[in-house]
């Protein structure tokens, strides 16, 4: 039997005592519930101070080599490319025709015209994008978001801020094992003079 001394001590006996593992079990469960509600009650503040970090640096717009009004980039785009460069839109898988492009060449930015990807680099990843294993660093900006609910590496022009795609750890093992999935929309096919 356990019984309960006055000094809080447990003592062991031999039979079974139903009641103090009632009051026991009560005692667990409202520790539970209290520690429960603690959490519930910082919580809002922890996310708060997360939220208001991003939120902060959000804010702070970076300054591009190439900068429009909101209306210049309406007028000169595209719809659909105003939409995924301006607004980090993504167009329907499969319906781009770069995805298809085999030709030599380079891909710039349909912005602004800055070369971000070599043919070389293309490969066929069957996602329904065009896919390169690697860009032209200095021209391409690596940046985080958080869209979805899970953070994904956004990649962007480093001289307009134009949205390109994302950037995924399935791309070719025996290469960069990195794969740049963009937007057809986001760029411009420049044949190269050789072919």
């Amino acid at each position: 039997m356990l019984k309960l001394t006055k000094n809080g001590d447990f003592v062991i006996g031999t039979a079974f005592d139903y009641n103090l593992l009632q009051y026991l079990y009560k005692k667990v469960m409202k520790l539970t519930l209290k520690l429960f509600a603690f959490l519930l009650l910082i919580s809002p503040t922890i996310g708060s101070c997360q939220q208001e970090k991003k939120t902060k640096e959000s804010n702070t717009p970076k300054s591009y080599q190439v900068t429009k009004t909101d209306e210049e980039w309406r007028q000169i785009l595209p719809s659909l490319t105003y939409q995924v460069l301006r607004k980090a839109a993504t167009e329907r898988a499969f319906s781009g025709e770069l995805n298809y492009q085999k030709g030599k060449g380079i891909y710039a930015c349909a912005g602004c015209n800055t070369p971000l990807y070599s043919s070389a680099h293309k490969y066929d990843s069957g996602s329904g994008w065009p896919s390169f294993d690697r860009g032209n660093d200095e021209n391409i900006e690596y940046d985080v978001d958080y869209k979805i609910g899970y953070a994904r590496t956004e990649l962007k022009c480093a001289v307009c801020g134009g949205h390109l795609g994302h950037m995924f750890s399935d791309g070719p093992r025996n290469t960069t094992g990195k794969r740049h999935c963009i937007n057809s929309a986001a760029l411009n096919f420049i044949p190269s003079e050789n072919e």
